[in-house]
């Protein structure tokens, strides 16, 4: 019998070092960039599981 799921709830925490500058350009693009990569896997994912 196929499960089939109605919600999903992702919950990420994300914690600075005190004494590093977080605000910089280069490591807000980085994260950024992982962030679109997560989402992507996780479309990609969701779309296979629907063509099913």
């Amino acid at each position: 019998m196929p499960v089939e799921i109605r919600e999903l709830l992702i919950k990420a925490y994300v914690e600075d070092a005190q004494g590093e500058n977080a605000s910089s350009s280069g490591e807000v693009s980085d994260k950024e960039e992982i962030i679109a990569d997560c989402m992507e896997q996780i479309s990609e994912l969701l779309k296979d599981q629907l063509e099913r």
